[in-house]
C-alpha cells in the first residue's frame, strides 16, 4: 500500500538518486516533497532545500570548513569556528530530518549554525550522519559515537592537521546538541557514552558538560493530546502522519513506536534514574505536535533526578529555527541563541 504524506522541508541533492519515472512504478512510502521509497528499493529525495559549500559567507566573525571523520562510512562534518579570541565551548551538533533526510550542507543549517556559533560564542561540529531507510537506526547513533570518539582521538594525538580548530576549543566544556531527529541522536549518543565507559574515563580528555535538545523527535504507540489534537498549518514541518512515516522508515524492521529508540520512556523511569547524564536543556515549540511528548520527557527526567532546563518558544512550530516559516521565527531564533549561550556558559 502506498503511503503519501505532506511536509515542508527538503534534502541534499548529493544523496538524491533520480531516474526516469518509468523505471520505478510502485511507491510504498512517501512524504511529499521530501522522500519517495519504491517497492524495488529505489529512493528519491527531491532537492528542495539547496546544499551550499562551506565557504558561503553568512556572518563575518565565523569561518566554516568540511572535514572527513570516517571515509569508509562517508561520515563527515562541517565545523564552524568563531573568530573571537580565547578558547570556546564545543557543540557537537546533529541536524534534523526524521533520520531520513537532511544534510550538514543544507543552506538552512549552514545559516542557522553559523549564526549560532557567532551569537553563542562557541565552536560547532555539525555531523553529516548516515540516513534511513538505507541505514536504519542505530546507524545514526553509531555515527554520533564515531564522531565523538574521533574528536577525542584528535585531541589525544595533538593532530597538527586539525590544530587550527582544536586549539580554539575548551574541551572541559563539550555539549551534544541537535534538533528534531538530531536531538534524538544527541540524547542517545549521550546515553551510550554513559553506558559504554565508567564515569571517570567516559569522555576524557573531553568533558561532556551538557546536552541541548531542540524539539526532540520522540514517539510512542499511545498518542499524546498535542499529537491527536494539534492542527498543523500547510507549511508545517511535522505532521502526525509524516512522523509515523519517518518512524516506519528509520526504526529497526519489525519494531513499533515503543522501541526505546523512539520512546525513551517505554521502559519506565527506573532506567532513566540509572543514567548518569549531565545538565539537559530542552527547547519546545508551542505549536509543535511534539509539545506534550517533549514536556512529558522533561518531567520524567526531572523525576529521575536529572537537571533539566525547559524552554518553550511561543507562537512557533517544529523546526521554526531552520525553516523560518512563522511570523515570530526570527525573534524566537534570537531568543534560542541567547538561551543556548546562557546554558553553555553556566
Amino acid at each position: 500500500m502506498r503511503r503519501k504524506q505532506m511536509a515542508a522541508i527538503s534534502f541534499d541533492p548529493r544523496i538524491n538518486r533520480q531516474t526516469s519515472k518509468n523505471s520505478h512504478e510502485v511507491i510504498i512510502e512517501e512524504i511529499e516533497g521530501l522522500i519517495r521509497v519504491y517497492k524495488d528499493g529505489h529512493i528519491e529525495r527531491p532537492p528542495i532545500i539547496p546544499s551550499v559549500p562551506c565557504n558561503v559567507a553568512t556572518v563575518n566573525d565565523v569561518s566554516a570548513k568540511d572535514i572527513f571523520i570516517n571515509k569508509f562510512t562517508n561520515l563527515w562534518a562541517r565545523i564552524y569556528v568563531s573568530n573571537r579570541s580565547g578558547t570556546l565551548p564545543l557543540l557537537v551538533y546533529f541536524h534534523g530530518g526524521g533520520f531520513c533526510v537532511g544534510s550538514a550542507a543544507w543552506s538552512s543549517y549552514h545559516e542557522f549554525l553559523a549564526n549560532l556559533a557567532s551569537k553563542a560564542s562557541c565552536i560547532i561540529l555539525s555531523i553529516n550522519y548516515r540516513l534511513a531507510p538505507e541505514n536504519r537506526l542505530p546507524s545514526a547513533y553509531d555515527d554520533g559515537i564515531d564522531a565523538f570518539s574521533w574528536v577525542k582521538q584528535q585531541v589525544l594525538n595533538g593532530s597538527p592537521e586539525h590544530n587550527w580548530w582544536l586549539s580554539r576549543c575548551n574541551f572541559s566544556s563539550v555539549f551534544l546538541s541537535g534538533d528534531s531527529a538530531g536531538a534524538n541522536i544527541a540524547y542517545n549518543v549521550a546515553t551510550r557514552l554513559e553506558s559504554r565507559y565508567n564515569p571517570e574515563s567516559m569522555t576524557k580528555p573531553l568533558c561532556l558538560k551538557g546536552i541541548i535538545l531542540i524539539q526532540p523527535f520522540f514517539g510512542g504507540e499511545a498518542r499524546t493530546f498535542s499529537e491527536k489534537n494539534m492542527t498543523q498549518p500547510a507549511n508545517s514541518a511535522l505532521t502526525l502522519s509524516a512522523s509515523d512515516t519517518y518512524w516506519r522508515l528509520s526504526l529497526p524492521l519489525g519494531s513499533n513506536r515503543d522501541h526505546p529508540y523512539c520512546n525513551p520512556l517505554a521502559n519506565g523511569a527506573s532506567k532513566l534514574r540509572d543514567l548518569r547524564l549531565p545538565a539537559i536543556m530542552v527547547g519546545i515549540s508551542e505549536l509543535d505536535i511534539l509539545k506534550d511528548r517533549n514536556s512529558e520527557f522533561c518531567s520524567a527526567l526531572t523525576r529521575a533526578g536529572k537537571r533539566v532546563e525547559k524552554v518553550t518558544y511561543k507562537g512557533v512550530g517544529h523546526a521554526f529555527q531552520i525553516l523560518h516559516n512563522y511570523h515570530l521565527s526570527h525573534t524566537r531564533v534570537q531568543e534560542m541563541a541567547s538561551h543556548i549561550k546562557t546554558f553553555i556558559k553556566q
